[in-house]
Order: structure tokens, then C-alpha cells, then sequence
């Protein structure tokens, strides 16, 4: 376990809950009366996604995928590869896609086009941050837990080569 802080908490535990009940709610508004598929992006989401899950009292089926773009450098590569697809059909499906960060925009675009050619309804995009100053193709995002500045940020789900997944915090790394 990591006793000490990297960094400093920018964000906590308790803000995060506070945040994905707002969000949980707001997506009961848009999707009342109709099912949502919820698709974690691993492994960084796991964490953002859980607590989505236990805010969302609507029919629900998850799903999880895992794409590449990163390797082991704080530099997205710019070239996504998709390493587990979907186990669940969306056609004619209303798709939240569950991020931990958005940042250059390129891995989100490149799903929310997948599955629009997929026949999904509508795909929506949750993170739990979002990094516009990082942004290198426009995209909506539909739901923000959290803005920051274009930092290296770790904890809750996020990691650096694997390392700080577990905090239960959002951090950065300093240089």
C-alpha cells in the first residue's frame, strides 16, 4: 500500500461520491423510462464506474472494453487499439461510455464512432475527469465529474505504468 501522497489530494473521496450521485441522477433524467448500457473502459474506469453503477436506478447491462493508446509514457501515442471488445450487442441500445480521463479526446471519438457504427441509439460519454487543455480532436463530453489542468494525474482508478490505481484520492505526479 502507498502510505504517502503523491502529489497532493485535488480531489477526494467523499467529492467523488458527492459527484457520481449527481451524475447518477442526471442520467436517470435523460434516460428515464428506457435501459442504458453502461461500457467501462479499463482498467482506469473501474473505480468511476462502480460508483456510476450504484447511482443509476434504471434497466442496465455493463460491459467493459479495453483499448490502447498509451504504452507506459504520459503521452497519448494517438493510435487506438481496441485489445477487448464488447461482450454485449448495442443495436438500437442508448450506450454511456465510462471513462476515468478525458484528455486528448482521440480513444473516445475513435468508440463513439465505433458504436454509432454499430447501430448503437445514442453514446453518451461519463468521466470522472476531464483534461480540455489535452484536447487534440473536439469532442462532447455528456457528463464531468471533475476539471483539471493539464497535469499527469493519478489515484482512483488512474495509474502511472500501473502504479497508484488504489488511492482513493485524485493526485498528480510532480516532476
Amino acid at each position: 500500500m502507498h502510505n504517502e501522497t503523491v502529489g497532493t489530494v485535488l480531489i477526494t473521496q467523499k467529492q467523488i461520491s458527492e459527484k457520481a450521485a449527481e451524475i447518477g441522477r442526471k442520467i436517470e433524467e435523460d434516460f428515464r423510462g428506457e435501459s442504458v448500457v453502461l461500457v467501462g473502459i479499463l482498467r482506469g474506469a473501474v473505480l468511476w464506474m462502480a460508483d456510476i453503477m450504484k447511482n443509476v436506478n434504471l434497466d442496465m447491462t455493463i460491459d467493459f472494453m479495453s483499448v490502447s493508446s498509451y504504452g507506459s509514457s504520459t503521452k497519448s501515442s494517438g493510435i487506438v487499439k481496441i485489445n477487448k471488445d464488447l461482450d454485449t450487442d448495442i443495436e438500437g441500445q442508448n450506450v454511456i461510455i465510462v471513462e476515468d480521463i478525458v484528455d486528448s479526446g482521440r480513444t473516445l471519438n475513435y468508440l463513439k464512432n465505433y458504436f454509432m457504427n454499430r447501430d448503437a441509439k445514442t453514446v453518451k460519454i461519463c468521466t470522472l475527469l476531464d483534461k480540455p487543455e489535452g484536447r487534440k480532436v473536439d469532442i462532447d463530453v455528456d457528463y464531468i465529474g471533475f476539471t483539471v489542468d493539464d497535469i499527469f494525474i493519478v489515484g482512483y482508478g488512474l495509474d502511472y505504468d500501473q502504479k497508484y490505481r488504489n488511492l482513493p484520492y485524485i493526485s498528480y505526479l510532480e516532476e
